[in-house]
């Protein structure tokens, strides 16, 4: 089908039909949100009720969205799909993120807390690094959704650029032996972690699936570890 781009799904609507659309909307999305027989008092519903259904709205259109640009990238990717796919009115996504880009970026929102390294003994640095993200990976599944994105789509491949840039280049810089070569060396660890990552979670190749944890470690680590600490190549 054939999505049409209109002033409903671009721009915010007006407000009040679009109060009385998210209204109808969470009601109709996020039944289970409502107080069942045991539930909150009809005094408290207004204060105890909305926050758990305004939670479960937003935790359905961000699911949706995240499989919405994976599976068509951020250009073909429509609010009115993404609506679809949540089961909700296109309006509660405008409501909660305003436009697309604000719910790309909502949805692409990723924090890696990659380790200190420098809290560890220096030769366990490559292992440590890997062991989060393998175990990161396997918890988390906006980064899987991200990697898919970002193979696909330059929005996406930026996003995961600047996740290494703001947060995996600091902790390696803190390590490494020839600070100016950071970049060049996170670029290094990444095609070992984002390219275990794509066989193993988005490709789903068979030998890297059936590798456990420790197995992943082992191959992956001494390698990080020359990347991370190494004078020279």
């Amino acid at each position: 089908m054939v999505e049409h781009a209109s002033s409903t799904t671009d721009a915010v609507p007006d407000a009040a039909p679009a109060a009385a659309s998210a209204a109808m909307s969470d009601a109709v999305a996020d039944p289970a949100g409502a107080p069942d027989a045991e539930g909150p008092a009809p005094g408290e519903a207004a204060d105890s009720a909305r926050p758990r259904r305004s939670a479960a709205t937003r935790a359905a259109i961000l699911a949706a969205a995240r499989d919405r640009f994976a599976a068509d990238g951020y250009e073909r990717a429509t609010i009115r799909a993404i609506a679809r796919d949540a089961d909700i009115d296109p309006s509660m996504v405008m409501r909660y993120y305003g436009n697309k880009a604000g719910l790309f970026a909502a949805a692409s929102e990723i924090e890696v807390h990659a380790p200190d390294l420098t809290h560890f003994p220096r030769e366990e640095a490559g292992a440590r690094l890997v062991r989060h993200f393998v175990e990161r990976w396997e918890c988390d599944e906006t980064l899987t959704a991200m990697m898919r994105v970002g193979v696909t789509n330059e929005a996406g491949a930026e996003r995961m650029r600047g996740v290494f840039a703001e947060q995996i280049k600091p902790v390696l810089a803190a390590v490494c032996p020839v600070p100016e070569e950071a970049p060049t060396r996170a670029a290094l660890i990444a095609s070992q972690i984002l390219g275990m990552a794509l066989c193993r979670y988005v490709l789903h190749l068979p030998p890297a699936v059936g590798l456990s944890h420790d197995e992943v470690i082992a191959w992956l680590a001494p390698t990080v570890q020359r990347y991370l600490t190494a004078e020279h190549p």
